[in-house]
């Protein structure tokens, strides 16, 4: 009898621990993606885009939930609490790596890519592939490039030539290389959080940003700077950026099938960004508010001659092979 009991208790262990087992099993996966804009932009439409197609694909084995507008965190924070496991996937402008590698400040070099098509080859091609893994000694690994556009300088008067730009303070993001691009003009560069950047233009603190036109007309830059000159001398692009950890440790297949989905989802977001640009381009010049100054070919090449010295400057902490890659993209 107490045989009897003995294996009857050890049937219901087992049975219990199977039950637990399988429950622990058939828990999702679950990916946090943590960005800092609305959900009616690029970015955000990518994140929703790369949420329903896991949702649609892999039958609950995956879970993503968005978290939009700095909900979570902050893209100061973000690459912090993605090493620590608090989220797992992220979108940070390039210019915040800094701190993890010093190659990316490729990115904010200058007049380096003549259009957004050119940032697209060197981005897709071996090089940029290569600086995509770059962060992987750091504890991270870059899944991808998502574009915002081409940058455009914003200011109280105009600016036609470098000379137009001596003096004058002009916020930008925490970057050695854009503070340097400020001061081959003359100008006085001032890190600010871009949240503070319209009262700032508002307040006459500062004389003029640099930014896309997406981002100029989303946070009506053009309301308060009467004159904006098409530039296009920078690139504002974001890198799509998980943890190492985390990343290697999906089982093969779902780690498949998620890339799949990101590169779908970026595809699209890279779609809507151009679109943007071209669009929000025309409303800010049907609104009337602010004049949009375009460039000779000779007033260009002069901001060009002033500027590039950057390059040399940063030649050693970016690569020289990288600038030279990126200079190739352009023909």
């Amino acid at each position: 009898m107490k045989n009897s009991k003995l294996v009857l208790v050890s049937l219901l262990v087992a049975v219990a621990f199977f039950a637990t087992a399988s429950l622990a099993t058939a828990r999702p996966i679950v990916i946090k993606f943590s960005h800092v804009v609305a959900e009616n932009t690029p970015k955000g439409q990518m994140a929703n885009k790369f949420k329903q197609l896991v949702d649609e694909r892999l039958d609950g084995k995956v879970v993503v939930e968005v978290f939009p507008n700095s909900q979570l965190f902050g893209d100061k924070k973000v690459l912090e609490a993605m090493i620590l496991g608090d989220v797992q996937i992220a979108c940070p402008s390039l210019s915040k790596f800094k701190k993890y590698t010093k190659s990316l400040q490729l990115f904010d070099l200058p007049f380096l890519f003549k259009d957004m098509a050119a940032a697209e080859r060197f981005q897709q091609g071996p090089i940029g592939q290569k600086l995509l893994t770059s962060l992987e000694s750091k504890g991270l690994i870059g899944l991808g490039y998502l574009h915002n556009g081409m940058k455009q300088l914003s200011a109280s008067e105009p600016l036609r030539v470098p000379a137009d730009a001596a003096d004058k303070k002009f916020r930008i993001m925490s970057s050695d290389v854009l503070a340097a691009q400020f001061q081959a003009v003359g100008a006085m560069p001032l890190k600010k959080p871009f949240s503070e950047v319209f009262t700032l233009l508002q307040t006459k603190a500062i004389d003029g940003q640099e930014n896309t036109w997406s981002n100029i007309y989303s946070k009506k830059f053009f309301e308060v700077q009467p004159y904006i000159t098409e530039s296009d001398h920078g690139l504002l692009d974001y890198i799509l950026v998980t943890s190492a950890e985390f990343w290697n440790g999906l089982p093969d297949d779902i780690r498949v099938e998620v890339k799949k989905a990101l590169d779908e989802a970026v595809l699209l977001g890279n779609k809507v960004a151009a679109e943007k640009a071209s669009s929000d381009r025309q409303k800010i010049i049907d609104s009337g508010r602010s004049e949009v100054i375009q460039l000779t070919d000779a007033e260009r090449q002069q901001w060009v001659e002033k500027m590039k010295p950057v390059w040399k400057k940063f030649e050693k902490q970016v690569g020289k092979e990288y600038i030279e890659a990126a200079v190739a993209a352009n023909k």
